[in-house]
């Protein structure tokens, strides 16, 4: 099957929340390829597009957040979530520092695992102590945090001074960072995302230097 032709039928089936559709397509190319190109290629890659299309105002946000769902549903039927055939990767997890949103920590979660990756869910309006407690304790290696208000921004720089920072990743997103460009770095952050395709370009970049 043509990949691109797979991934428009895939990105239309999402949009209109067709999950049957979308199943057929996932089933059509995982008859020519094994389930981890499945998962890597054709689901990432739509993904992406649609992370894209939201980015460039073509989409609202629950349309993003009910695409990486759907995935991430059709995606645990064909790679169970502990399946030896999922990527390989260092531990990483996710979780919302201070505040108590979790629209954004659910879809990066989705996207993500929806694209083959496994990564825990160390919890929402946590302080840097219980995070750093967390870290230790499920031996993360990629951390991605989300946040809502800029003091919450702010303590990632404590975060970072509290975790080795030779041994784990930080990963930052969530709206004081997309409207100060330069915030990450002042907080000492590692990368810096700004929606879905950002995540998983990150996290693909650093599982692959890993």
């Amino acid at each position: 099957m043509d990949i691109n032709n797979a991934v428009r039928r895939l990105e239309r089936s999402l949009l209109l929340l067709d999950r049957t559709s979308a199943w057929d397509v996932i089933l059509e190319v995982s008859s020519e390829k094994d389930p981890f190109d499945t998962a890597s290629k054709l689901v990432s890659i739509t993904l992406e597009q649609i992370g894209k299309e939201w980015e460039n105002g073509n989409l609202s946000l629950s349309q993003v957040y009910m695409s990486g769902v759907i995935c991430e549903e059709l995606i645990d039927q064909l790679l169970p979530p502990k399946s030896p055939t999922r990527i390989d990767q260092p531990n990483m997890g996710i979780a919302v520092l201070e505040d108590f949103h979790v629209l954004g920590k659910r879809i990066i979660s989705s996207v993500l695992r929806a694209g083959g990756y496994e990564l825990e869910d160390l919890g929402h309006g946590m302080s840097v102590g219980e995070l750093v407690k967390r870290v230790h304790e499920k031996n993360i290696r990629i951390l991605l945090i989300s946040v809502l208000m800029l003091p919450s921004a702010l303590r990632v720089k404590d975060l970072r001074e509290q975790l080795d920072e030779k041994r784990i990743q930080i990963v930052v997103g969530g709206a004081p960072f997309r409207f100060d460009s330069n915030l990450w770095k002042e907080v000492k952050a590692n990368y810096c995302g700004h929606n879905p395709a950002d995540a998983l370009r990150i996290v693909k970049q650093l599982t692959s230097i890993s």
